[in-house]
């Protein structure tokens, strides 16, 4: 289902990063394409929606069959009260709300991206997969993981079918976030070479994201189902590094910022501790889950260069 059929598709995150290189792959199927977005996409009907302020419209569901839901809120900064109140506004009751509505106006299938922080920290020296549910971190991570349980719960009690994909690490055209700000500092000469801390991160291109999010949406054995996206390959953060320098046509430099130097920093604050760590530390996860229902990822970050990156 979904492969020349012709659908009433309702998205929500269409301008993010994800968003519209998945709005580009449904393009070319030709389905029907409306938005749920806080500005008006000119060239797609959009329904405008305040995610925090607004309810949805119900006009949003009319005679969808589809939903793939990306919105969300993923801010950085500390956790003050008004921070977490939108955490949980976005991540969890704006996503309820539209779930419930989808099920009253007869929506057969609903997909959620969420995120691996939804799933926790992975044991050290070892890659997770859908069933260890360590306590998330943070509360992206907590509100991922709460929408994630009521969305599963709605879809087992009203028959709609329910897929969420776990994202882990995005790279691609235009990336954004923390890949985007280092390769955007190598490109520009600030950004130091990383020490080999023999550390191991999962990731995965857009458009290979995109084609997981597809795949579970026309799969019947993925309803009510989480599934984690990787491209199958692991990467110490200074092979990232390196493949970003070659990315940029650059030369690798000869030497490396001492972990010492980290180390130190990472001890001045727990904020930068919690950057130092997401950039040096492990994030390793299994998607043979998703490779067992057809998922073979198709980008490698060995073979990008910087028109495809």
């Amino acid at each position: 289902m979904g492969r020349g059929v012709k659908l009433n598709i309702l998205l929500t995150g269409a301008t993010g990063f994800i968003g519209q290189r998945l709005l580009n792959f449904l393009e070319l199927s030709e389905h029907d394409i409306r938005l749920l977005s806080r500005k008006q996409q000119l060239q797609y009907e959009t329904i405008i929606c305040d995610f925090v302020q607004d309810p949805i419209p119900l006009s949003a569901l009319k005679s969808v069959d589809t939903v793939f839901h990306l919105a969300g809120f993923a801010h950085d900064l500390s956790d003050s009260s008004k921070i977490e109140s939108l955490y949980r506004l976005i991540n969890v009751d704006f996503t309820v709300q539209l779930a419930k509505l989808a099920v009253q106006s007869g929506v057969k299938r609903f997909v959620f991206v969420s995120s691996v922080k939804a799933g926790g920290i992975p044991t050290l020296g070892k890659c997770s997969n859908e069933s260890d549910q360590h306590e998330p971190e943070g509360m992206y991570g907590k509100t991922k993981r709460e929408a994630e349980k009521k969305l599963l719960k709605i879809g087992h009690q009203s028959g709609m079918h329910v897929s969420i994909v776990r994202s882990s690490l995005v790279y691609g055209p235009n990336v954004k976030g923390n890949l985007g700000l280092m390769l955007s500092g190598i490109k520009r000469g600030w950004f130091p070479p990383l020490p080999a801390t023999g550390n191991r991160r999962s990731m995965i291109h857009v458009d290979d994201l995109v084609r997981a999010v597809l795949l579970v949406a026309w799969n019947d054995y993925a309803n009510g189902e989480i599934f984690i996206a990787t491209d199958g390959d692991l990467h110490s953060s200074q092979e990232i590094y390196g493949a970003m320098c070659n990315i940029l046509g650059k030369p690798i430099p000869r030497w490396r910022m001492p972990k010492f130097v980290f180390d130190i920093t990472a001890s001045l604050s727990s904020r930068l501790k919690y950057k130092i760590d997401k950039l040096l530390g492990d994030e390793c996860y299994s998607s043979e889950k998703l490779q067992s229902i057809g998922f073979k990822a198709e980008r490698s970050l060995r073979d990008m260069n910087e028109t495809t990156f």
